[in-house]
């Protein structure tokens, strides 16, 4: 054990864990210090186990339309605990290649809760350790709305991955990812869901479009959708709880999920005190290179402003190893990160909003595909559809790619390369996309934006 390694990390989640492999790599000694489990809340109580779920949910929806295809089959019974084991299964099988990994990569990992101390150190109990270079990556916690306390039947994302019933009625308050992820977990499970968000729409950070598909879909699901509204109270009673709105209206729920975003986790850890700086929302504030205000100090992951999305922290750990290699790395803006809902139906994106685009680029030109006109879209049995934006009228390349619709975060490999790498519409319409894949909703939506439409009507 060394108390003075090359790279010193505080927090093991997806930012952490892929500094310290990219460092590893790269010939340095590495120390992770972690107060839980190595992976972190993405692995553990986020995107893993809720993506588990989801999948479990979509079972069940194929279950239930069956028949629709010529198969017998009756959803006769939800297995909760079933479900739980198979969640379970799956993080515990991941975890172990990862700790697999993390002795490959002769990383020591140090058990205990770090706070910062100054300088490039974390303390851990009464061991002091420096590094060379210290990477904070402490990750995010889930918020919940003053005046509200998490407990008994007003849940969190992590109380719901536990929750041992489907309940009978429940209210989300948040539209955003946890939220519409879970509404569509437990509507597909046989609940009643209603979410309330307060902005004027669900996933207020995507594309009007997207929002507008999300909410139909949610709608002919049978799940209520009620926007622009806030909540004024949430009381628990001995049979449920009743959330009351600021228009009045009273709901009544088994359980109340507070799905209102996540914060950053760095209001314990000695920062104000180590002069580390930091927004006004908790965030600490970085550098181009991911350097904090103290020297070889740096922050990846939730805790840096911006998308909170496990890749984007797994990008920035790699990138923040290879500058403390020396490297010079390439950053890649925050809006050609890909974004996916993983709800049914999915919600996938990357580059600009139609509004973000046309304020930055004046004109623009849009298109958008229908999957109604995809075969295997047809085959799923999905709506939805794929919506290109340019820079420009007539030229410039393609600056935004939204899709909606069952499988489409699979499509986003291929999205985010094209705005990426800056293509033009008769860059992408030229490729051959294999017949009959959702992939030719990319083809044809990029074949109609160079002018020459084969599948689209009028």
């Amino acid at each position: 054990m060394s108390d003075r390694p090359d790279v010193l990390i505080l927090g093991g989640g997806s930012g952490g864990y892929a500094a310290a492999f990219r460092a590893a790599q790269l010939g340095k000694s590495v120390t992770i210090i972690e107060e839980d489990k190595v992976g972190g809340t993405c692995l553990h109580r986020g995107c893993i186990p809720t993506k588990a779920l989801l999948h479990a949910a979509e079972v069940a929806d194929t279950v239930r339309g069956a028949a629709q295809v010529g198969i017998g089959a009756d959803l006769s019974k939800i297995d909760v605990a079933g479900i739980h084991a198979y969640k379970d299964s799956v993080v515990d099988r991941l975890y172990r290649g990862l700790q697999g990994l993390v002795k490959a990569h002769k990383v020591e990992v140090v058990r205990g809760a770090g706070r910062y101390a100054g300088g490039r150190s974390v303390t851990v109990d009464d061991r002091t350790l420096t590094g060379r270079s210290l990477v904070l990556a402490t990750g995010s916690y889930a918020r919940t709305l003053p005046g509200i306390e998490r407990g008994g039947r007003i849940l969190t994302s992590d109380d719901a991955l536990q929750l041992p019933s489907v309940p009978g009625r429940v209210v989300v308050l948040g539209g955003g990812v946890i939220g519409v992820e879970f509404a569509s977990v437990w509507a597909s499970l046989g609940a009643d869901v209603t979410i309330v968000e307060a902005l004027p729409r669900l996933v207020a950070g995507e594309d009007e479009w997207s929002s507008k598909q999300l909410t139909k879909a949610f709608k002919k699901r049978g799940i209520t959708v009620k926007t622009g509204v806030s909540c004024r109270s949430v009381v628990e009673t001995p049979d449920g709880v009743t959330t009351t709105l600021d228009d009045g209206e009273a709901l009544e729920a088994d359980v109340v999920l507070v799905a209102v975003g996540r914060g950053p986790r760095t209001g314990d850890l000695g920062l104000l005190e180590g002069e580390i700086d930091l927004d006004e929302k908790g965030f600490i504030a970085v550098d181009a290179t991911l350097q904090t205000s103290q020297p070889g100090v740096y922050a990846v992951g939730d805790i840096v402003a911006g998308p909170q999305l496990a890749h984007r922290g797994f990008a920035q750990g790699i990138r923040v190893a290879e500058t403390i290699a020396g490297q010079d790395p390439i950053p890649v803006a925050d809006h050609q990160i890909p974004r996916v809902a993983y709800c049914n139906p999915e919600v996938a994106s990357v580059g600009l909003t139609e509004a973000a685009a046309r304020e930055q680029f004046g004109d623009v030109a849009v298109v958008v595909y229908d999957l109604a006109g995809n075969g295997k879209s047809q085959i799923l049995g999905t709506g939805g559809g794929v919506k290109l934006i340019r820079a420009g009228k007539d030229s410039g390349p393609v600056v935004g790619i939204h899709m909606v619709g069952e499988r489409v975060g699979e499509l986003i490999g291929e999205a985010q390369l094209t705005v990426g790498w800056g293509a033009y519409p008769q860059d992408v319409a030229g490729m051959i996309h294999a017949h009959p894949t959702q992939s030719e909703a990319l083809g044809e939506a990029h074949l109609a934006m160079a002018g020459i439409p084969l599948h689209a009507h009028g």
